[in-house]
């Protein structure tokens, strides 16, 4: 842990009127780290159409200072790619190397000789470029967002202002800004960025999602925090919410404290169980190989959730049964003998695919989406399963597949007949859909087991983007309209002579005070971030059963979320002790 606790030398003054001003907001990620910040640049403005030169200035010089802009682009991205590693450093790369690239170059200049501006014409030529190279497809048409991203660069090199994306820097810092893009991240650096802290976004939106699986301490929806100047050290407590400019003494010991912490909750025995000896069996979230592997590693007892996306997002067509089948295969690899839950593909929504999605709905988050693509584009999902058949022969993984979206019993009953076609013995379904909790028992005469998906179920039950920050007190699954839902699916999997799994594996699962409401409501499995398992693990192990589900009755019974997180909390002081 890269702890800050004094006020650095040099670092820019706080105005008095900010010194000990709070910024309160939604704690999406556990940690108490004091640093100084830095701002998100604001995106770069397109450039007005038609802008021509600004009169006393040729093409030739026009064409020098973009020549000029590109190459400092190109030298700023290769240095900080040196430093890189991984996914960042291969996106740096590839964009350092398009920053001057001839073809791109050469038509920005054509475009300046005809009296366009040096910002206009690399931000047409660009647009140019990047539409030829989408054109061609495959690994040339990845290549269309580094064209895109580079001449924001360029435009923002030639105008003096601060490039978009990441800022760089040579010490650790807090990230802060109205809220991340999935790009952003690419070139996020926990190595450098300390915490992150958003205006904007909610509890389930890309930045919080992002903190957890980095292990980083977060505040979104912290309204104002954006106005602050670069330099200004604060104190950020990511499981209370808060932001406090310029800490004292108390918040010094606040931080120095987290840092053991973190060092105790290193490691999870992987067994999760209650005081007790009630076992929860703890599993992760993966997305892929990589992912599988490290959860592995951190002690994860199987795979919850298996985000198969990754093998179909930034492409133009389907891929093909064999690159699906080597792509699932590294995940079961990395778990012989224990769970591994596949969603089939959820695209739709934020995840659009050109292949099989519309992207022109007026509202694809009540649109064709998950399960219902199979509506719209048949055989893309039957494909699918026998890819995983194929993928879990001959390896040691218990396969479960599961399909998002599900809405009926119907369509449960259906996504299991396509699974049996394929030889999958273990269908199930996600809950997301307020009414797939509200007949849980009919849609589990159907499937062997169903998967909360609170992300979404908080967003379809409280009618509110998950994305919005004005919206980010309702877009939390403390809501005790959600807990409702979660204690009617799983009263659904007990009814009609069977008792049937029901798991969650949604970011609520990596709350440790929701997780010891979620197992009190009657939750078999808990799936989550690799990194949230040992924090989860910690606080079940210091409840029983009995009091697991006397905190999930005070929960149900709340006013208000914010009253169900309170009462919760204060009746587990191992949360205060942890500083979770």
């Amino acid at each position: 842990m890269r702890t800050i606790v004094q006020t650095l030398p040099g670092k820019a003054s706080t105005d008095k009127s900010e010194t000990g001003r709070t910024f309160a907001g939604v704690g999406v990620s556990p940690g108490r780290i004091i640093g100084p910040i830095l701002l998100m640049p604001q995106a770069v403005r397109e450039p007005a159409m038609g802008e021509r030169l600004a009169e006393g200035t040729s093409p030739e010089e026009a064409s020098t200072a973009l020549r000029a802009a590109a190459k400092a682009v190109q030298i700023n991205l290769t240095t900080r790619s040196v430093g890189a590693s991984g996914a960042g450093r291969e996106v740096l790369e590839a964009t350092a190397l398009m920053a001057n690239d001839p073809m791109l170059i050469k038509a920005a200049v054509k475009l300046i000789t005809t009296g366009a501006s040096a910002e206009r014409a690399i931000w047409d030529a660009a647009a140019s470029v990047a539409e030829m190279l989408h054109n061609l497809g495959g690994y040339m048409a990845e290549r269309a967002t580094d064209v895109l991203d580079v001449r924001g660069r360029i435009v923002a090199e030639l105008r003096g202002v601060p490039a978009p994306g990441i800022p760089y820097s040579d010490t650790p810092f807090i990230l802060v800004g109205e809220d991340l893009a999935p790009a952003d991240t690419a070139t996020l650096d926990p190595a450098k960025v300390l915490a992150l802290v958003t205006s904007s976004g909610g509890p389930q939106s890309h930045t919080a999602i992002i903190a957890r699986a980095l292990g980083l301490p977060a505040v979104v929806a912290a309204v104002g925090v954006d106005s602050l100047t670069d330099g200004t050290v604060v104190f950020v407590d990511g499981a209370v919410g808060t932001v406090l400019v310029d800490p004292g003494a108390d918040e010094v010991a606040l931080a120095k404290a987290w840092e053991t912490t973190t060092a105790a909750l290193a490691v999870f025995d992987g067994t999760g169980r209650l005081k007790d000896g009630h076992l929860v069996p703890l599993l992760s979230n993966v997305g892929g190989t990589t992912d599988a592997v490290k959860a592995a590693a951190a002690g994860a007892q199987g795979v919850g959730l298996l985000r198969t996306e990754f093998c179909f997002l930034e492409r133009d067509t389907e891929p093909t049964i064999a690159e699906q089948v080597e792509a699932y295969r590294g995940v079961f690899d990395a778990f012989p003998g224990k769970k591994v839950v596949v969603r089939t593909l959820d695209a739709g929504a934020d995840k659009p695919l050109p292949f099989l999605t519309d992207a022109s709905e007026p509202n694809p988050a009540l649109g064709v989406r998950g399960y219902r693509t199979d509506l719209t584009s048949p055989g893309v999902l039957e494909r699918q399963l026998a890819a995983i058949a194929l993928a879990a022969e001959g390896t040691e993984a218990e396969v479960w597949v599961m399909a998002p979206m599900i809405s009926t019993a119907e369509e449960a009953e259906h996504f299991a007949g396509l699974c049996q076609a394929a030889g999958l013995q273990t269908p199930g379904v996600m809950v997301e859909v307020p009414s797939a909790a509200l007949t849980a028992a009919s849609i589990l005469g159907h499937v062997h087991f169903v998967s909360l998906g609170t992300n979404d179920l908080t967003q379809y039950a409280m009618a509110a983007d998950r994305q919005l920050g004005p919206l980010a007190a309702l877009n939390t699954p403390w809501q005790p309209a959600v807990l409702q839902l979660i204690r009617l699916t799983v009263a659904g999997s007990r009814d009609e002579g069977h008792d049937k799994p029901v798991g969650v594996c949604g970011e609520a699962a990596a709350d440790p005070a929701l997780a010891v409401v979620l197992v009190g409501l009657g939750v078999s499995t808990l799936s989550m971030t690799a990194r949230a398992l040992s924090p989860v693990a910690a606080v079940l192990a210091s409840v029983t059963l009995a009091e697991a589900q006397q905190l999930a009755a005070l929960a149900l019974t709340a006013h208000s979320a914010t009253d169900a997180r309170r009462i919760v909390r204060e009746k587990l002081p191992i949360l205060s002790t942890l500083g979770l």
